[in-house]
């Protein structure tokens, strides 16, 4: 018993020490990543700050427009060179970030890191339709992975800095570090991990510590205190969010179509497709510049602005456009904020249509930031980091009930239309085929058991995994077992499954159709 107890001990003492180091590996990724991220912020402030005063110096002088044109064309065969060079860089970077974590893709950190700093800030800095929050999540992976490799760590130790640089990202970008956490969570892992939660939260704080000695203490998207909606409106939020869901999988089919519009320019190659967004946003800058931009300007005029129905449906159907034509080109830039933007719109004309005895328009504002959480859930389809970042980003904390409601339906409408994660389907457009799968380099990787699961209740002999993958440990809460085959394995154990080919997306899916919920009673390898 004596030899047992300081078995467990050492043991104990062992699991503490490892997560106190990635701890101090998530501090330092956290601290980093903020400082990359402040910095691009900066940046793009400064860049479309610049770029907004020249359109209206253009409107007393317009003959300037015709240097402005040539400039453009300029800036977008230069970020069509840096696209050539480095294609990890194109759009948000959010699914070559997931593709790293899942194995199927490997990619240079420091040309990612430097060529999309570079090619983000021009892009986003002219007034595109497009965010910085997608770049920023890349910036602080490749900030994750930089610091992985100079500390020579291995694959699993890589995987879980490239995940907390990326929640580091997004809080740097957002004043965020909740949401950072729930990102790297929910759409990055899709399970809870003890190590990658300790290390993400610890980077996301840090990074959020960063932006804030930058950027102040203040929310970016400060309303101020709201009056709580009364039970009796509830139902509306039951149709904003079946409307949010609708349209937000309109969102998604036009934006996975966008490649099929952009092939029909048969003489442009597809590095130089941001040629066109360069081209059509200069007459959006002329006659509407205060729209210019991701949308947090036009959130803003949302809250000190009264628009008619008309021209809300103006300014939404334009938003939704250009930021198709924007994000579409490949171009460097993410599309959380633009979805934000046109969900904050669609809440305000869904309050616009309807009479003021029905719902009364004091609560607009409300609806604004209930559109955002339920149009970034319908796009998305990450419902918690919808409800966090919202939540956040306006510094409300007496809305959660109301955002859940509005995220849930949003999520189950989109669901029930057939929508899926816009991220994992831009994923699978990637060319990850071309990627040479890791040999030679074991991994240990935690597989947590939901309820439901194949393997939920069975023996752990049932799992029939596939040929060279080890089940090495199981975690049951505090405790950690050595398993045999008769060792019963129950939902919420995590299985740390060691193998030569976790990199395989093909053996990874195997591997989850046992520990993840499934409608499938049997499932057998050959």
């Amino acid at each position: 018993m004596k030899e047992k107890g300081k078995s467990e001990s050492f043991l104990t003492t062992y699991l503490d020490r490892h997560r106190l180091t990635f701890i101090g590996k998530g501090v330092l990724v956290g601290l980093l990543a903020g400082l990359v991220v402040s910095l691009f912020r900066l940046g793009i402030h400064a860049l479309t700050h610049q770029v907004i005063r020249f359109y209206h110096f253009a409107t007393e002088q317009p003959l300037w427009l015709i240097p402005w044109l040539g400039l453009s064309m300029i800036v977008a065969i230069f970020i069509g060179r840096l696209v050539k060079q480095e294609p990890a860089i194109k759009g948000s970077g959010i699914p070559q970030v997931e593709g790293q974590v899942a194995g199927v893709l490997t990619i240079n950190w420091w040309s990612v890191l430097w060529r999309k700093t570079i090619a983000g800030l021009l892009s986003i800095g002219s007034g595109l339709f497009l965010g910085r929050e997608g770049p920023s999540i890349q910036l602080g992976a490749a900030v994750g992975d930089g610091v992985n490799s100079w500390l020579n760590g291995n694959a699993t130790s890589k995987k879980i800095l490239i995940s907390s640089g990326a929640g580091a990202g997004l809080a740097a970008a957002f004043n965020a570090p909740l949401a950072g956490l729930v990102f790297v969570l929910e759409e990055i892992h899709h399970h809870f991990s003890p190590i990658v939660l300790l290390s993400a939260f610890s980077a996301t704080v840090s990074a959020n510590f960063v932006s804030q000695t930058f950027f102040g203490l203040s929310p970016i998207l400060h309303f101020g205190a709201l009056e709580k909606i009364p039970l009796r409106f509830y139902p509306w939020l039951v149709g904003l969010g079946i409307l949010l869901g609708v349209i937000g999988y309109i969102y998604q089919l036009v934006l996975l179509a966008m490649p099929r519009f952009y092939k029909k320019l048969r003489h442009l190659p597809s590095h130089y497709w941001g040629v066109v967004p360069f081209i059509c946003v200069i007459p959006i800058g002329f006659f509407f510049p205060h729209l210019l931009g991701g949308g947090s300007q036009v959130i803003s005029l949302l809250e000190t602005q009264s628009y008619s129905f008309q021209l809300l449906l103006g300014i939404f159907l334009l938003r939704f456009i250009f930021s198709m034509i924007s994000y579409g080109s490949g171009l460097p830039g993410g599309i959380f904020l633009p979805v934000l933007s046109l969900g904050a719109i669609l809440g305000t004309l869904y309050v616009a249509a309807l009479p003021e005895t029905w719902l009364p328009a004091d609560f607009k504002i409300n609806f604004i930031i209930l559109g955002m959480a339920g149009f970034f859930t319908a796009v998305g389809k990450a419902p918690l980091t919808a409800i966090i970042l919202i939540t956040e980003i306006t510094g409300n904390f007496q809305q959660l009930m109301t955002l859940s409601i509005v995220a849930l339906v949003a999520y189950i409408t989109l669901d029930l239309l057939g929508g899926e994660p816009i991220y994992e389907a831009l994923l699978e457009r990637l060319d990850t085929k071309a990627v040479p799968l890791t040999k030679g380099t074991k991994e240990l990787l935690a597989f947590p058991v939901q309820v439901g699961s194949f393997l939920d209740g069975r023996p752990l002999m049932d799992a029939t995994l596939p040929s060279g993958c080890l089940v090495a440990s199981i975690r049951r809460g505090e405790r950690e077992l050595i398993p045999s085959g008769d060792t019963i394995v129950t939902s919420g154990d995590i299985l740390y499954i060691l193998s030569y080919d976790l990199g395989n997306k093909e053996v990874r899916q195997i591997i989850e159709s046992r520990t993840l919920a499934t409608n499938k009673k049997t499932l057998v390898v050959d």
